[in-house]
């Protein structure tokens, strides 16, 4: 079925306006809802620390677990992991589900952000809305669940509860209408000598 082109130029316009907004949001050390590769997800400036300490607060969750971030290139990566091992850009290429890979020895990110021994999640998301929000801005940003910690994982805009879309300061219109089902993203943890662990 052909998408009629009136359709995709609002469907284009709004993703520039939504961009637009989170861009101004997240400057200003807001949070966003908004669309990722995978679920919806809370996001913020991955460098400002109290940013991410609101993240943890409208989620209810111990800051003692860390969060996932996301990039616009794992040719980035080395501006946000002391020593990123040869394999991963290999296991990002051939990873057929969205792919987050917690790295060893992190660094330029709040500090709540990070998890044991300085460990962090990034991944680099194929979305076009996802990717092009991480280019403009020119720093990670926090991609944590839209969901109060303990509460089942909102795979669906329609999914995610008051208590979250109150919280942020901006709510992005762009695909919320999607009922299609969303998964988490797979989840390895890479050791600085390039052994790996699948986690999820």
């Amino acid at each position: 079925m052909r998408i009629p082109k009136e359709q995709i130029q609002n469907t284009r316009a709004q993703q520039e306006t939504d961009i637009v907004q989170c861009l101004k949001v997240l400057s200003a050390g807001g949070l966003i809802l908004y669309p990722t590769d995978t679920v919806w997800g809370i996001g913020c400036d991955a460098t400002n620390a109290e940013a991410v300490k609101r993240v943890y607060q409208l989620k209810q969750r111990d800051d003692s677990k860390a969060l996932i971030v996301l990039i616009d290139s794992a040719e980035h990566l080395d501006h946000y992991v002391v020593d990123v091992p040869m394999i991963a850009q290999e296991l990002i290429d051939v990873a057929v589900k969205p792919l987050t890979i917690i790295y060893e020895g992190a660094y330029n990110l709040a500090p709540n952000v990070l998890g044991d021994e300085d460990s962090v999640g990034i991944r680099v998301p194929n979305d076009e809305f996802c990717h092009q929000l991480c280019e403009r801005f020119g720093k990670p940003i926090v991609s944590t669940s839209a969901n109060v910690s303990g509460e089942p994982t909102a795979r669906t805009f329609a999914d995610i509860s008051p208590a979250i879309t109150g919280g942020v300061d901006y709510v992005v219109q762009y695909r919320q209408q999607d009922t299609s089902l969303h998964e988490p993203s797979n989840i390895i943890l890479l050791s600085r000598d390039g052994t790996f662990k699948i986690i999820r």
